[in-house]
């Protein structure tokens, strides 16, 4: 049986999404997946270096792994007016984040790019995402770039929000925020490129129908939150957007990318390549 390795970040959106592969509810023809669980940011390098077949990305690493990859259209993480928050330790809210040292959770994650977008004059500090609430609260940093469920726990680990780039970026351009993409490596070819495609999505409808059966798995990899947090957490990334992010989202990742060309973040952006 031919092996397809699956990249995907150990998160409860992520693996609400791959429950059904993971379990033997939907095939990938006559495949066997490997599900290759890594921190966003390690998948973003590994996809530089063409490693998996399949893989999760941050947005933001997509000019550097065009060549070797196309976008599904299915799989991906959008956020409508929410996504990565800056937090500091409560009461100092009001900071000036200009000139702070922000904690970040690696150099190629659309987080980043989103605060470079937004903010200037800072100090990034890269640190892996999950260690970041602990940094701010010992204050090794005077603030943190939080994604995955940390946007919504964080005032329970007795932060508070700085900056939410969610509401700035979707003020600023009225369109929702990529923020995660699934890819697949181009020379798999379009008939198993297409089986794959077809695969992940048959694994969401699975998770949509039998939402209870998915979450029991997806929990596992929720790093201690409640059911129902973690419920609204997988809700917020895996929806309509993830079965097809359209031409919205088509849009939204064009205009992220012409951003952040303007501010000489990126250079020339190759076409968006959905299938």
């Amino acid at each position: 049986m031919p092996l397809l390795r699956i990249g995907h970040s150990p998160d409860a959106d992520d693996a609400f999404m791959y429950y059904a592969i993971a379990h033997g509810k939907v095939a990938i023809g006559n495949y066997q997946v490997q599900h290759v669980l890594e921190d966003i940011e390690s998948l973003n390098r590994r996809a530089m270096r063409g490693e998996l077949e399949v893989t999760a990305i941050s947005a933001a690493a997509y000019p550097q792994v065009a060549d070797g990859y196309r976008i599904m259209r299915v799989g991906s993480s959008i956020g409508r007016h929410y996504g990565p928050t800056v937090v500091t330790r409560v009461g100092r809210e009001e900071m000036d984040l200009a000139g702070a040292r922000i904690a970040i959770p690696g150099e190629y994650t659309t987080a980043y790019l989103l605060l470079r977008l937004y903010l200037e004059g800072f100090e990034a500090v890269p640190i892996a995402f999950d260690e970041i609430p602990a940094a701010v609260q010992a204050g090794d940093v005077d603030a943190g770039l939080l994604i995955h469920e940390g946007q919504i726990t964080y005032g329970e680990l007795g932060l508070s929000k700085a900056l939410d780039l969610g509401e700035v970026c979707g003020r600023d351009t009225g369109l929702p925020i990529p923020l995660g993409l699934d890819m697949v490596r181009r020379d798999l070819g379009e008939e198993l490129s297409s089986l794959i495609a077809q695969g992940l999505k048959s694994s969401i409808l699975y998770a949509f129908e039998h939402e209870d059966e998915a979450l029991d798995y997806a929990i596992g990899f929720s790093r201690g939150i409640e059911r129902e947090t973690c419920r609204r957490f997988v809700r917020m990334y895996v929806n309509q957007d993830t079965l097809d992010m359209g031409e919205e989202g088509q849009r939204a990742l064009e205009t992220l990318f012409a951003k952040a060309r303007e501010k000489g973040i990126i250079g020339q952006v190759p076409p968006i390549d959905l299938f």
